[in-house]
């Protein structure tokens, strides 16, 4: 029995897997603030998944988490987890000792996209892109995670695409995250509605010239990290994820009038299919948990 928890910033989902990957519980609760509240809440949220599942703490064989921030995958720790108030986290062995059961810590977009590939069948290789408050990817090379040396494959909001553009979070300019991600959508359309990138969205499809800029920046740059996951990593598969992804059809046809201009300027690009390779993430499907229960079955590459 392998047990997956997905730690955001303001819920922890978690799922229990049988040994031939079928769900069998499911559990979500607040994830808490600061490093104390994160860590019981993972307890509680095992506990909680392993009762549902009608099993018992030592009929686990694996606890595997997946968290956003820093994180250092031999020894489980976390760092710079802003969002959940950890600055430095040794999540693996608190919690490890909690439980009695080894736990597994990975970044929470390469978790997903672990999930990803197992939940929609993918084969050979893949990548997630999680549009959400910020842009990044994690990228499955049969059924492995792609880390790199240290971490940073797939860190592509972080690539700088326009040298006069917004000052980025990470201390660049022009990052493609300043372009494409909930923060730059903030940044760009002024609102007070609770959901900014529907309501500019919902303002762009009545015509407002205004939304209309704007979203199409935003849509413009989602097709460019798409474009650059293909021709830098050149994955069959990029499945568009994250918060934003729940735009669902309004993005994905917007995304495609991207693809089909390009493609009529350029053969080269035409011939890499960037249509027919991408697809969107369902929405509600627990990627992250089920990948973070997975990494206690599937090596990482380096």
């Amino acid at each position: 029995m392998r047990i997956g928890l997905d730690i955001g910033g303001t819920k922890t989902d978690a799922v229990a897997l049988a040994p031939d990957g079928r769900e069998l519980a499911r559990v979500r609760r607040p994830s808490g603030f600061g490093a104390d509240e994160v860590v019981a809440s993972a307890d509680e949220a095992v506990r909680e998944a392993v009762r549902r599942a009608g099993i018992g703490l030592a009929d686990v064989t694996s606890v595997g988490v997946g968290i956003p921030g820093v994180v250092e995958v031999s020894t489980g720790r976390v760092r710079h987890a802003v969002n959940l108030g950890v600055a430095d986290l040794n999540l693996a062995e608190l919690l490890s000792r909690r439980l009695g059961a080894a736990v597994l810590v990975e970044n929470d977009v390469k978790a997903a996209s672990l999930g990803a590939w197992h939940l929609l069948g993918l084969s050979g290789s893949a990548a997630l892109l999680n549009v959400g408050t910020g842009l990044s990817a994690g990228i499955v090379a049969n059924g492995r995670v792609w880390r790199g040396p240290r971490g940073t494959a797939g860190e592509i909001g972080h690539v700088p695409v326009d040298p006069t553009g917004l000052d980025c979070s990470c201390g660049q300019v022009g990052c493609l995250e300043t372009l494409a991600s909930g923060s730059a959508i903030a940044r760009r359309w002024t609102t007070d509605a609770a959901l900014p990138a529907v309501d500019l969205f919902d303002r762009a499809d009545a015509g407002d010239d205004a939304a209309i800029r704007v979203r199409d920046v935003f849509v413009d740059g989602v097709a460019q990290a798409v474009r650059m996951l293909v021709l830098s990593v050149d994955p069959e598969t990029i499945v568009v994820g994250g918060g934003l992804s729940a735009l669902g059809g309004r993005l994905q046809d917007r995304m495609r009038e991207v693809f089909d201009r390009w493609a009529e300027a350029s053969a080269f690009l035409a011939s890499l299919d960037l249509p027919g390779r991408t697809r969107l993430l369902p929405s509600g499907t627990p990627v992250a948990a089920v990948g973070a229960a997975m990494l206690g079955s599937v090596p990482a590459f380096a």
